[in-house]
């Protein structure tokens, strides 16, 4: 019978036909991505993938091209539900079938405490309220086509370094109010297929192993059916982690659910048969509802596919360009339209324009089914404008933390783009030395290879691998740098000589999820038009380091880097840059971060943008005052330049339609509307957590308590560079006429609307987005936060000297706080404030009303 017949299936009696090993098995994952299949009971197994912002699919290595969405930094600065929805339905849902996965990892839904934590850019905000309305949304439409969801990282996963250890110390109320509230509306308003614990611990607890998390809040008082899995090789024992209810260890390599391990445990009473059954029965709960709604992956051939179509180009063009937000537009300097301003000649700069910046390192990361960059997307939009406007460029500052990657740089004796990897057996698993010929041979089109667990079964414990091409021919006699990162051993050949050694000596570093070296360098004189041999061999075992003589074999996280880049003088870049910007008449500077600085693995040590970056925008700037900045970050960073330029525009991480959105907002075939999801400081030291934000003997105190992100700026009084919610358009927009409904308390719940006219008062068409704050009764025994968005909308597309009246609604979630003495939500008596307006900034927020309520109340649950 095929697969999807288990929908039909009676789950109870299937569990109560299971063996204790099938169950014990049944909990745990097969492989890296897939649950287990029980054929004799017509079981089969789910595939999961990454996620968040795109379907990755199985591999990390020579992955199968796919959609790659903003950074959910982005997507959250639409402030779009309905957008949000229709990208998980007709973008997500889909891509995941493409590529044979019933099971999405994501959304990513943590609140950013501080803009330092290297996974910032995979959660949508600093706002809780913002990140659960969105990711709610995208998860209904993402479920609706057919995937399960599986909301992460339950909870407080804030920060990279020391992940699976720091505990985060959090008051009660802090942990309710601001870090679960993103999954607690998200469970409210979509109910999640899965929930993925997070690595650390709270409270003392590591959330894989924590019953008052898993059993008591998610299940007792939410009443969530969901399945709970662990995040990647983060569960930690075996009876803390069963009894707590984590129903299902991922992945299934190194895994501590083994058969002997699980049953010992049960021979010794640490768990019981039947704790065993109830997490394999949430598994087959989880199997069926895929079944159900998406029968054709469990019928498929599980291939994995590429397809784009055009209306999910067009959708991904619209996403993007909706994501970016304009933050400064002085004397109307944006949109650029060279015949109508007279711009005979535009020059672009910065280390961003041409790289291939699409998301942040790390999960998130695939390998795009198209791109387009920066500078390509710009140079189309205005050309299409202007076909006769010159349009120059120089780099000016390189924004590497690497040397850049070489795949558009290697190509095979045959002229193929990429090169060839030979595989090879060692004498025996604890062997060092290569025997024979390659077992396999191997077209590679990637110089970063992280090959996770996707190398032929083949090979020994200990293996070896020989990667061999030509490097593209270079116009002139020049001097290039190579880099070489691996975790395990490599080292690098040109022209048969050893130009880089990280195989004898090694210093540990950060890459490939902390189990790589730091990158070691070694320069070559190239000669024009010579295919220079570029050889690196590699083997999966560490080599010794000055402080680490571990010589450990990579098993599940062997990977090696080849980057490279001609030698220059920065200062000659530089001056090219200011030159060029002197002779234009006007100037795009594209700049910003990109996978090496912000990603999984390791947390930022810096707001300030790659070396020389702020000297280039400034020194470009002082030459022109036509300078449009174009950023680029998942997350916070700092603009020390910002009142020395008329226009910024901050794109994120876009994805594949990276330079076409960027385009059409510089061009203005787009009006921007995007907002900002996180507050930019002027400095580090202005944001609640800093000086807290770091693992210290293991603990991580969130002594900011409540005051998180654009909270603790009102709160303290500080004005940041850029405040949460706040966007610009080409247009402008007038509110008038709030109002307030009579507040509706019944039951135990509460209603409220708030209306508002919104007029476009500007020359163009454009949206914008209204944003609600609440701050509750000033006579509260508590402290509160000064303003917590609660509501927000977004009108689209209003023509000029239009209006719109908007309704807004408010419901229980907006007036209650977390009493800690008696463990329930509060709803006080008093006279609440509503603020309107469009970002949290003062200045923004320029309609006001109050309303009463007369008798409050308790509640708990959703």
């Amino acid at each position: 019978m095929p697969p999807s017949d288990f929908a039909q299936a009676n789950v109870q009696d299937v569990v109560e036909q299971l063996t204790t090993d099938e169950a014990i098995l049944l909990t745990a994952g097969v492989g890296f991505w897939h649950t287990y299949a029980v054929p004799r009971l017509s079981i089969p197994a789910l595939k999961t993938s990454d996620g968040p912002n795109g379907i990755r699919g199985n591999h990390f290595f020579m992955g199968t091209p796919a959609k790659c969405l903003p950074s959910a930094t982005g997507m959250a600065a639409t402030f779009d539900t309905e957008l949000m929805h229709q990208v998980g339905l007709k973008l997500l849902a889909q891509e995941a079938k493409l590529k044979a996965a019933s099971v999405w990892l994501g959304p990513t839904c943590n609140t950013q405490r501080n803009p330092l934590g290297g996974r910032s850019f995979e959660s949508f905000s600093e706002d809780p309220h913002l990140s659960g309305t969105i990711a709610a949304a995208y998860i209904n439409g993402v479920q609706e086509g057919g995937i399960a969801a599986c909301i992460k990282h339950f909870a407080t996963n804030d920060k990279e370094n020391d992940r699976m250890a720091y505990d985060s110390i959090v008051s009660e109320r802090a942990l309710r109010e601001i870090y679960m509230m993103p999954f607690m509306i998200a469970e409210k308003h979509a109910k999640p297929w899965c929930y993925m614990t997070a690595y650390n611990r709270v409270n003392g607890t590591h959330l894989s192993e924590n019953p008052k998390i898993i059993r008591d809040i998610l299940r007792a008082e939410w009443g969530s059916d969901a399945l709970v899995m662990s995040d990647w090789f983060g569960v930690y024992s075996i009876d803390h982690a069963i009894n707590a209810g984590l129903d299902l260890e991922m992945p299934g390599t190194n895994k501590w659910r083994t058969l002997d391990l699980m049953n010992r445990s049960i021979q010794s009473r640490k768990i019981m048969k039947r704790t065993v059954k109830e997490r394999a029965a949430k598994v087959l709960e989880l199997v069926q509802k895929c079944a159900k709604a998406a029968p054709e992956i469990l019928d498929g051939d599980g291939q994995e596919h590429t397809v784009d179509t055009p209306e999910e180009k067009t959708l991904m063009r619209r996403l993007a360009a909706e994501s970016i937000v304009l933050l400064k537009n002085e004397g109307s300097v944006l949109p650029l339209k060279p015949k109508e301003q007279g711009l005979k000649k535009i020059a672009i700069v910065g280390g961003n324009a041409k790289a291939i910046v699409i998301s942040g390192g790390g999960s998130a990361a695939l390998k795009p089914s198209y791109f387009t960059n920066p500078h390509d997307g710009l140079v189309a939009a205005l050309k299409a404008l202007d076909p006769d406007v010159e349009i120059t460029f120089s780099e000016g500052a390189r924004a590497t933390m690497l040397t850049p990657s070489l795949d558009y740089d290697m190509f095979t004796a045959d002229g193929r783009r990429g090169w060839i990897g030979e595989w090879y057996k060692h004498e025996n698993d604890e062997s060092m030395t290569p025997v024979g010929g390659p077992i396999e041979e191997q077209y590679i089109d990637e110089t970063r290879m992280f090959f996770s667990t996707s190398y032929p079964a083949e090979l020994t414990k200990r293996w070896t691998l020989k990667v061999k091409g030509q490097l593209k021919p270079r116009e002139k006699d020049t001097l290039f740098e190579f880099g070489l990162t691996s975790a395990g051993r490599a080292k690098l050949f040109v022209d048969g000589k050893l130009v880089v050694d990280n195989w004898t000596k090694q210093l540990r570093g950060d890459a490939f999820f902390g189990s790589g070296s730091v990158e070691e360098k070694g320069t070559v004189q190239l000669k024009a038009g010579v295919k220079h041999d570029i050889l690196v061999e590699f083997c999966n075992v560490r080599a010794p380091a000055p402080n680490d003589p571990d010589e450990a074999v990579m098993d599940s996280n062997p990977g090696v880097r080849l980057g490279g880049q001609e030698v220059v003088d920065p200062d000659v870049l530089m001056a090219e840059a200011v030159q060029l910007a002197r002779e234009a008449d006007a100037v795009i500077a594209v700049v910003g971060l990109n996978a090496d600085w912000e990603t999984e693995g390791y947390d930022r040590t810096t707001l300030a943008l790659p070396p020389r970056t702020d000297e280039l925008v400034s020194k470009v700037a002082a030459v022109n005052k036509r300078t449009v900045v174009v950023t680029q970050s998942g997350s916070s960073i700092t603009m020390p330049w910002a009142d020395e330029v008329p226009a910024i525009v901050h794109a994120w991480y876009l994805g594949n339609a990276t330079g076409e959105a960027i385009g059409d907002v510089v061009a203005g075939k787009v009006n921007p509307s995007g907002r900002m999801t996180l507050t930019f400081a002027k400095r580090l030291e202005d944001y609640g957590s800093h000086g807290h934000f770091h693992s210290e003997n293991g603990k991580v105190r969130y002594a900011e308590d409540l005051f998180v992100g654009y909270k603790h700026f009102h709160h303290r009084k500080l004005a940041p560079q850029w405040y949460f919610g706040y966007g610009l358009s080409y247009t402008t927009f007038r509110y008038s006429a709030l109002s307030l409904s009579k507040p509706s308390v019944s039951n135990g719940d509460f209603n409220l609307t708030a209306k508002v006219t919104i007029q476009n008062t500007g020359a163009v068409i454009g949206s914008d987005v209204v944003q609600l704050y609440i701050t509750l009764p000033s006579t509260s025994e508590l402290t509160h936060a000064p303003v917590m968005l609660k509501a927000f909308k977004k009108v689209k597309d209003l023509a000029p000297g239009t209006s719109e009246t908007v309704t807004l609604t408010l419901d229980k979630y907006a007036v209650s706080y977390w009493e800690e003495r008696i463990a329930r939500w509060v709803v006080e008596d008093g006279e609440y404030l509503v603020r309107v307006g469009r970002s949290s900034a003062p200045e923004d927020l320029t309609l006001a009303a109050t309303f009463a309520i007369e008798k409050g109340f308790e509640w708990s649950g959703l």
